[in-house]
């Protein structure tokens, strides 16, 4: 059972590799990029100053958990990390991903590779940018992966784990079979996955409770849906949720909030937003409570939304009775 003091902490049971309970997902400080058929891919225009402040406020609040990919913004994304971090990466956990092939020039995604001999070759390139000598948890970013393939590409990270290249590995997977092949690893310590109070995944959070693994929380706030920002207002161009691709559900045409999804926000919302949390800091205090191995990977883009995330740790996991009372108005 968690304690109030522990709460907070989450460590694999395998490699020991430990993490805290909130991470900031860096996705859309990448900036703009797209697809090879000009889709946007990323959440529209950036200040990389801004960036680089908030993660560098996140720090000084105790937020030291970073999850980036090397494709987010075709390498920005971790360009600006490394330089946020400079001289501050010993306070931080850093985690990457791996698989997708891109331009750094013409910012595209064009393809992928399950090779081993790629995986290394985008390691090395993902520490050259991230300006560091290790990475902390190194993950596959190719959900749909054959499990033969999947098998080598484990082998392979056991090899960059004991060259001293990362420390941990995982797999960004929604298929509790994928995972869990990772999960036969020495060194894999976390599996990422989605899930938020609006689309559960008890399958996944099972199997990190069952292999003592770190669940690494995508889209806990479904892509800002659980912020309450949006409200009925269209996504800029160049953000994703403008011309939102087949499986993401929450957002319409131009970006609006699909109706469905925005009732199930307006029935949970009195919840969430108790105790004085903000509606994002009760989504997170909903994941915490729904499991002790989630760590929430919520985006940010300003200083501002770094500091509101942070503080949801202060409000820690919501009550039973609250879960209960969220568990009846979704039925």
């Amino acid at each position: 059972m968690t304690t109030e003091t522990d709460w907070r902490h989450r460590t694999h049971d395998g490699s020991g590799t430990g993490a805290g309970a909130l991470g900031f997902g860096c996705w859309a400080i990448g900036g703009e990029w797209s697809a090879a058929d000009g889709s946007p891919l990323g959440w529209g225009e950036v200040d990389d100053e801004e960036s680089v402040a908030a993660i560098r406020r996140a720090l000084d609040l105790g937020v030291t958990f970073f999850d980036t990919a090397d494709v987010y913004g075709a390498g920005h994304s971790e360009r600006v990390l490394g330089r946020a971090l400079a001289g501050r990466r010993d306070e931080a956990f850093v985690a990457t991903k791996w698989g997708n092939l891109f331009d750094e020039r013409t910012r595209t995604m064009d393809g992928a590779d399950r090779s081993p001999a790629y995986a290394r070759e985008a390691l090395v390139a993902s520490l050259r940018r991230l300006g560091t000598d290790r990475i902390d948890l190194y993950q596959l970013h190719l959900g749909d992966t054959p499990l033969y393939r999947a098998a080598e590409l484990r082998d392979a990270c056991e090899e960059f784990v004991s060259e001293g290249l990362i420390r941990a590995y995982a797999w960004s997977t929604d298929d509790p079979e994928r995972a869990a092949l990772f999960a036969e690893g020495e060194h894999c310590a976390a599996v990422q996955h989605a899930c938020n109070v609006l689309e559960d995944a008890p399958a996944m959070l099972e199997l990190s409770e069952e292999r003592g693994l770190i669940s690494v929380i995508r889209s806990p706030l479904a892509m800002g849906l659980l912020t309450g920002a949006r409200g009925r207002r269209r996504a800029a161009e160049g953000d994703i949720r403008s011309a939102p691709p087949a499986w993401l559900s929450w957002y319409e045409e131009g970006g609006v909030p699909a109706g469905h999804w925005a009732a199930r926000v307006e029935a949970v919302r009195e919840v969430l937003t108790a105790d004085g949390r903000t509606l994002a800091q009760g989504a997170l205090g909903w994941l915490w409570a729904r499991s002790g191995r989630t760590v929430p990977i919520p985006g940010f883009r300003t200083v501002a939304q770094a500091e509101e995330n942070a503080a949801a740790l202060a409000h820690g996991p919501l009550r039973p009775e609250q879960m209960e009372e969220v568990a009846g108005l979704l039925a």
